[in-house]
């Protein structure tokens, strides 16, 4: 009986050509398994495509509820960013697809699992690292580090000799990941940094924001703990609520990011994101904290945001470290609840108004009107008590430049 060999399939380029290579290189089975993570794809035409190139099964894992609920949410409450921008797209579906191929791979019965994440990028760290946590006793098979294939206009060239279809044409052939979340942009003119990234032709979910409406469009969030729960008014679940949230902020040109970063191996690269809803989300969501908690709180949870940030983007989500950090922002979670009322323009996003029951914001105190809570004559005493350290050592300046 042969091995079996459980496949990250996508359709895409890279994946498609996997497929005839490891039936060339390795005496298995190929089973493809397509994690649907909200990516657009027609599944069906996906799944013949692995069929029809040598795989000898193709499973749709449909995991988008457990993709919000479990990754998208508590980065979202968290704030985590990496290197200030990217809103981590692709950086929280990895783990959850590396997870479900090991499902898959124990119930075939695989000894070993490929993915077509490349020598040089994050991916494989990612998916190495989460297949290693749930199955250390399995082989890991990355054929971008062991072939002899050198780009991507090589493996259009390796389809071609073997009449099978290429699924994307030369001139498009950006190395694109989507999923519910976002989609990402790399390759092509974007490999020079000097150049400035055509739009017109890239985007998939964003109008460019000189083609957004003229006109602004208003957008009323709801939250339930930091987790956004209804969208102008409208309950909705996680899957639905980003769906919308991306819709209406890709009319407006919403969350592009144009970045130069630092991948895990040590060298910078170049991609575009699209990221319309859950720019909308993490705007809304940070304006709700600024009203809900106090000044030490959010001042420790910007530095937990920012090493979450790079925990996620560097694969090591299934740690211990990371599920101690997501159980502090879930603590401070607590209090943040209300709405939050967004303008969108043109690509960028304007706060509109905020509100909430556990609002730490008292107009009591905040108002130039004298009130009973704050008495502006304490200011004096706490001033000279804040500020001592300052004074003392300005005395002992001044007693040593006495003659």
């Amino acid at each position: 009986m042969k091995k079996k060999i459980v496949l990250a399939y996508s359709g895409g380029l890279d994946t498609t050509v996997i497929i005839p290579w490891l039936k060339e290189n390795h005496d298995a089975d190929i089973v493809a398994v397509c994690v649907d993570v909200g990516q657009e794809a027609d599944w069906n035409a996906i799944k013949r495509r692995a069929l029809d190139t040598g795989a000898s099964a193709c499973y749709i894992a449909d995991v988008k509820k457990e993709y919000v609920e479990e990754y998208v949410w508590p980065a979202l409450k968290a704030n985590a960013l990496y290197e200030d921008r990217y809103l981590l797209g692709t950086s929280t579906a990895r783990p959850l697809i590396a997870k479900t191929l090991v499902d898959y791979a124990r119930k075939e019965g695989a000894a070993a699992i490929a993915h077509g994440a490349t020598g040089k990028g994050n991916d494989q760290v990612r998916f190495d690292l989460g297949i290693m946590t749930f199955a250390p006793d399995l082989e890991i098979i990355a054929p971008w580090r062991t072939w002899d294939i050198k780009s991507r206009e090589e493996e259009i060239e390796y389809l071609e000799k073997r009449n099978i279809p290429a699924p994307m044409k030369k001139a498009d052939s950006y190395s694109r990941d989507d999923n519910l979340w976002h989609i990402s942009h790399e390759g092509l003119e974007l490999e020079d940094p000097a150049n400035e990234p055509r739009y017109d032709t890239m985007l998939k979910m964003t109008v460019p924001p000189e083609k957004a409406p003229d006109k602004p469009e208003y957008v009323a969030i709801e939250f339930d703990k930091g987790i956004p729960i209804a969208v102008n008014g409208e309950k909705r679940d996680g899957v639905s609520l980003i769906s919308a949230l991306n819709k209406i902020g890709g009319a407006n040109g919403v969350g592009l990011v144009d970045l130069v970063e630092n991948r895990v191996v040590g060298m910078k690269s170049r991609g575009v994101y699209e990221t319309p809803g859950g720019s909308i989300l993490y705007y809304a969501h940070q304006e709700l904290e600024h009203i809900c908690l106090d000044r030490q709180t959010y001042a420790f949870k910007q530095q937990v945001a920012q090493k979450m940030g790079e925990i996620i983007y560097g694969g090591l989500w299934f740690t211990p470290l990371r599920e101690a950090l997501s159980a502090f922002v879930d603590s401070t979670q607590e209090t943040v609840t209300g709405n939050v009322t967004v303008k969108l323009y043109k690509g960028s996003i304007f706060s509109a108004g905020v509100s909430s029951p556990r609002s730490l914001y008292n107009s009591g105190i905040a108002s130039f009107t004298t009130g009973e809570l704050y008495n502006h004559a304490d200011a004096k005493g706490f001033i000279r008590l804040y500020g001592l350290p300052a004074l003392v050592r300005a005395l002992m300046e001044q007693a040593r430049e006495k003659p």
